[in-house]
């Protein structure tokens, strides 16, 4: 009905969030000039020259930061959720298609209660200028990743990486330093 559309409308405006399950927002990803500007307004901070391409998502954009010159490409997924321990992304940074981030992950020490039931712990990631992160990498919660370092397809992120290195693996181990 009617009511339901209006409704629904008024929720995909007021979320927190931008991706293909918003559609009427996501019919501007294709339009980066007005998508922009959308980000501009959800995002903690959106920088001159990034873009959302189509396909991406972030969930919580309000704690998320997106500095200068940064794409995130289709497929990706930024899940931000809290403003004390956001999601950093620094000037420069390039980050391949399908790449997940996550600033949150369910607590799980106590067999005596669901997981579900436990709770999250909520840890900053912070991506530093420069750096490159290749497709389908998956940065999980609490991790920087130096300046100028490049994280190898498909890796899975588990502790910092350290500025000018190579990183690839699950979990991802340093292959080389970049001179």
């Amino acid at each position: 009905t009617m009511g339901y559309i209006i409704e629904r409308l008024k929720f995909w405006k007021s979320e927190d969030r931008l991706g293909p399950d918003i559609p009427t927002l996501h019919i501007l990803s294709y339009f980066p000039k007005y998508y922009n500007r959308i980000c501009k307004k959800k995002f903690l901070h959106w920088g001159d020259g990034s873009e959302l391409r189509p396909g991406a998502y972030a969930i919580y954009c309000s704690t998320i930061s997106v500095g200068n010159n940064v794409i995130i490409r289709p497929g990706s997924m930024i899940f931000g959720d809290s403003i004390e321990e956001p999601i950093i992304i620094e000037d420069d940074v390039l980050l391949g298609a399908g790449v997940h981030i996550y600033s949150d992950n369910h607590l799980f020490e106590n067999p005596e209660i669901k997981i579900k039931d436990q709770g999250y712990i909520r840890k900053k990631v912070l991506i530093k200028e420069g750096a490159w992160i290749g497709s389908n990498v998956i940065i999980l919660p609490g991790v920087t990743i130096g300046e100028h370092a490049v994280v190898g397809a498909g890796s899975v992120v588990t502790k910092d990486i350290p500025s000018f290195t190579l990183y690839a693996g699950n979990p991802a181990k340093m292959i080389r330093k970049i001179s």
